[in-house]
């Protein structure tokens, strides 16, 4: 038992001796750890001090420079001597402008950034001219107009003094990129589109003679290519026969872009030149969707009255309706809106849908 309570007694001594070297070992290393944090502190503080005095360097600098700027300005407007009136302004404004410039830079090496005021923007309808603005009272506001109300509105709101046109522009769910929703065709608006249409002819000078006497403005074969090769254009509408559209190949950049090119699909490349003609001055109008999927079109002037306006319409619904291609799925026709030229916009019912 003696022996016992001995190891026993040993075994306590080992365990105070371990725990009071373990006491050390902390102590020690909380000393460390208070080093390492100091030293730290004091370097973080060092490179704070170095990064002030390095941008008071670099703002000093830039003060510097701003000061030899306005130097060399008023030495170039000292050497310019007694020069115009608009040469000195010109002179003091790049003068200005220098000094701003130099000014936002020492300000960004700062580190401040210069704030403007907001602006100040005023709805788009108060910037509208006063008859625009006593037009746009008629209109109530998200109201759908029926057809008819919505042209005897557009004739009302018409704010110009001249015959504005009536347009007719429709949002349609087709996809332009798509050859077959890519929509152009043609249309004879009963009434006429208001329009005196220049058309002009290129073709044999038997079939000139015939278009001439169907009421074509310009007609000719080799005498309408020299008129091109001058850049005259004096027409609205160039119908041509199929055999001479290779002719017009090169004179395509100058007619194109203005949507003179012939193209079998509005009728003006046609063997048959004299109906070509008799319904181009008859009202026959070709329209398109654009790459926004819209189609606009005129359908007459504000001179016409609602009963004309509103036959002119009806026939251009009629010839939408009868193009909605097979592939489309969903709504053909998403919102239709009326206007005059300069005039605000009418909502319409759709009367597709």
């Amino acid at each position: 038992m003696a022996d016992i309570k001995e190891k026993i007694e040993e075994v306590k001594g080992n365990l105070e001796e371990a725990h009071s070297i373990a006491e050390g070992v902390k102590e020690a290393v909380k000393e460390d750890i208070a080093e390492k944090v100091a030293d730290a502190k004091e370097k973080v503080e060092q490179k704070k001090a170095e990064v002030k005095e390095e941008l008071a360097e670099k703002v000093a600098d830039a003060k510097e420079e701003i000061a030899e700027k306005k130097e060399k300005v008023k030495e170039t407007f000292a050497k310019a001597g007694k020069k115009s009136k608009k040469h000195i302004e010109e002179v003091k404004a790049e003068a200005e402008r220098q000094e701003r410039k130099l000014e936002r830079k020492a300000e960004e090496l700062a580190g401040e950034k210069p704030k403007g005021a907001a602006p100040k923007v005023r709805p788009l309808i108060e910037r509208r001219g006063k008859k625009y603005q006593e037009a746009y009272k008629l209109i109530e506001k998200n109201k759908v107009y029926n057809l008819k109300e919505a042209l005897e509105l557009a004739t009302k709101t018409s704010p110009v003094k001249f015959d504005a046109s009536v347009e007719i522009h429709a949002r349609l769910g087709v996809d332009p990129r798509q050859a077959d929703q890519n929509i152009r065709t043609t249309l004879v608006l009963p009434n006429g589109s208001g329009k005196n249409v220049r058309v002009a002819v290129f073709a044999p000078e038997d079939v000139c003679k015939v278009a001439k006497a169907a009421g074509a403005d310009v007609a000719g074969d080799a005498d309408f290519l020299k008129q091109l090769d001058k850049g005259e254009i004096n027409f609205d509408v160039l119908i041509s026969v199929p055999a001479y559209m290779p002719k017009l190949g090169k004179y395509a950049r100058m007619l194109g872009p203005k949507g003179l090119m012939p193209n079998p699909k509005a009728g003006t490349v046609t063997m048959d030149v004299e109906k070509a003609v008799k319904e181009a001055k008859a009202g026959k109008v070709e329209y398109r969707v654009d790459k926004q999927s819209i189609v606009h079109l005129s359908v007459g002037k504000v001179s016409f009255g609602v009963d004309k306006l509103l036959e002119n319409a009806e026939a251009f619904f009629d010839s939408l309706k009868a193009q909605k291609p097979a592939s489309l799925k969903g709504s053909f026709v998403k919102s239709v809106y009326i206007t005059t030229t300069m005039g605000p916009s009418i909502q319409i019912e759709n009367l597709y849908n």
